[in-house]
């Protein structure tokens, strides 16, 4: 699993793929897609499904449905864009309800702060996007080969540099939001009606333009940034302040750390790019990677920077192999020395400086009950796996309505209400304590910082479980930590497939579903998600976990200190070591 270097970009004269071809012919992201809709088939063909990605859906079967000599169960899966995984309550109130009638009756906090929708009919498609945006929702660009939801530290503290950090996440969304291909998305879902067409905010309006000038311009007036083929695979972005990484900075491909002065007024970010989670097993040549330091970039010239980072990869990235596509993978080949110096030259005609001293990174999670500033109060609430479903998505959905909280969503799948006045917060106590939140700011500790992605049934990537089994998994290592005598934490993550939706690369145990009831080991990450673990077995059986890691967790408890972790312990011994200790499993 070594990372092998690929060879550079196609020649610009080589052939467009198909993905490529069929992304220029679409018209700004509309056909086959538009006369698709009007079809009565149950599902969409293959290049009408690699658009619909772009307008933030999947198409997808349910694997426990299917019978033999059947149609497949299809259905469609959509993802919201909301930067911050701020959600107002018009719009929550909308997709809970959305969700009872035309899906699968549940939703699903992802780990991009977003919300999906799964279970929905080709035929329900125009109804259930139309009523999102009449909501002042967006799926645009949720999915596809473009920037997708952009990541924020969801917690509304007023101070901190938290709004500075929300607000430029904000500004990112718009800026990055595709021209061309927002007439398309309205056109197709609301009539064409422009009146929800998202306005950029007043920081971005010049920037923007300059999307038409220079390299930066991709030859093509009604997409200036993205041009006709739009990007070479997904791209994605975080920003947050010193010292909080909930949003796992460095496996984006653009990270930002916005630094304010005491005043709170913001002077501008550290910067990170080249990071990314999806690989494929058996190949080499993929790998999951975090990102590299840029430099620091004054405040006034971030927004320039952002785009130029995109138009960059847009002119270099990979178009001819897919699984070569990331930005990782560029920055990889050519070195991030290249990177910045082909930035400087070409891109953006700014400083770069050298990096800023930045504390110590944690996972924050904002459970419980906190001030959010200016007399109101915020609550987190620990979501395992993010499914809201049942009596509890309904209680939630009261006291949304009722009280008209704000919702934000955390990178952890965990769900914030927030704008709570202090003569409201006892009546919520007892109504969250009813829904089972008797105590949010404690979840067992485990699940505290354990995700997995959805995997089976729906995911058409899945290779075995990963949601479903989760707690399961979870209850297990507890009763294995409790014979061992252990109290200290673990980070855990766990996918159905290695394409790191979960981003369990950074955990401390990482299993990625390689087989069906066995996993690949991961091991040594760390609890603030700053270094990558690594792999150690290939195929685990889900039966021998406790076998398996038992040996590993016996000699981390008697050679490690009281505050040196998993992951901590498992870097300083050195890989032949733990490889020692699987092998007496």
């Amino acid at each position: 699993m070594s990372k092998t270097p690929v060879a550079a970009n196609a020649s610009p004269a080589s052939a467009p793929t198909k993905l490529e071809a069929l992304k220029a012919a679409s018209d700004h992201l509309q056909e086959p897609l538009a006369s698709e809709l009007e079809n009565d088939s149950r599902q969409f063909t293959d290049a009408a499904v690699q658009i619909l990605k772009f307008h933030g859906s999947y198409q997808q079967d349910n694997r426990d449905n299917r019978r033999k000599g059947e149609d497949k169960d299809w259905q469609m899966m959509l993802r919201l864009r909301s930067p911050g995984g701020r959600i107002p309550a018009t719009l929550y109130l909308a997709m809970d309800d959305l969700a009872d009638r035309l899906g699968n009756t549940t939703l699903r906090v992802t780990t991009r702060q977003a919300f999906q929708m799964h279970g929905i009919a080709k035929a329900h498609l125009r109804e259930v996007i139309g009523t999102i945006v009449r909501s002042l929702g967006s799926t645009l660009a949720a999915c596809g080969d473009i920037n997708r939801n952009v990541m924020a530290p969801a917690a509304p503290f007023s101070s901190g540099g938290y709004p500075t950090a929300r607000r430029l996440a904000d500004e990112i969304a718009d800026l990055l939001t595709p021209e061309a291909a927002q007439g398309s998305y309205l056109d197709l879902w609301v009539d064409g009606d422009l009146s929800y067409r998202i306005k950029p905010l007043s920081a971005v309006r010049k920037v923007k333009q300059r999307q038409a000038e220079g390299a930066v311009f991709s030859g093509d007036a009604s997409e200036p940034l993205y041009g006709a083929t739009y990007l070479p695979r997904k791209f994605k972005v975080a920003v947050t302040v010193p010292g909080d990484n909930s949003v796992d900075l460095l496996t984006q491909d653009i990270g930002l750390v916005v630094f304010s002065d005491p005043t709170g007024r913001p002077q501008g970010c550290n910067v990170y790019v080249g990071g990314g989670m999806g690989r494929t097993h058996n190949k080499d040549e993929t790998f999951a990677r975090t990102a590299d330091p840029l430099g620091f970039v004054a405040m006034e010239h971030v927004l320039d920077l952002v785009q130029a980072i995109v138009a960059l990869q847009r002119d270099h990235g990979d178009r001819e192999q897919r699984r070569h596509a990331r930005m990782k993978y560029l920055i990889h080949d050519r070195g991030v020395a290249w990177f910045r110096q082909e930035l400087i030259e070409r891109y953006f005609p700014h400083p770069i400086r050298g990096m800023r001293q930045e504390p110590k990174a944690r996972l924050a999670d904002y459970l419980g009950w906190n001030r959010q500033g200016d007399g109101l109060w915020f609550v987190g609430l620990p979501l395992l796996c993010g499914r809201l479903e049942g009596e509890r998505k309904a209680g939630l959905r009261r006291l949304v309505e009722t009280y008209q909280l704000e919702v934000r969503l955390t990178p952890n799948q965990d769900l914030l209400l927030c704008n709570i006045g202090i003569n409201q917060r006892q009546e919520l106590r007892q109504a969250l304590a009813a829904l089972g939140f008797e105590a949010p700011e404690a979840p067992a500790p485990l699940a505290r910082h354990a995700i997995a992605c959805p995997a089976l049934p729906t995911c058409g990537l899945a290779i075995t479980e990963s949601e479903r089994i989760l707690p399961a998994v979870l209850e297990r290592f507890e009763q294995m930590l409790a014979r061992l005598a252990i109290e200290k934490p673990v980070l855990l993550r766990m996918t159905g497939c290695p394409n790191g939706c979960a981003r369990p690369y950074m955990a401390e145990i990482g299993l990625v579903g390689s087989g069906v009831d066995a996993y690949q080991l991961w091991l040594g990450g760390t609890p603030g998600l700053t270094r990558l673990a690594r792999p150690f077995l290939e195929r685990v059986p889900l039966a021998d976990l406790e076998a398996t890691l038992e040996p590993v967790l016996l000699a981390w408890k008697q050679e490690a200190g009281p505050r040196t972790s998993l992951g901590d312990w498992i870097h300083k011994v050195g890989d032949q070591r733990i490889a020692s200790l699987l092998e007496t499993a």
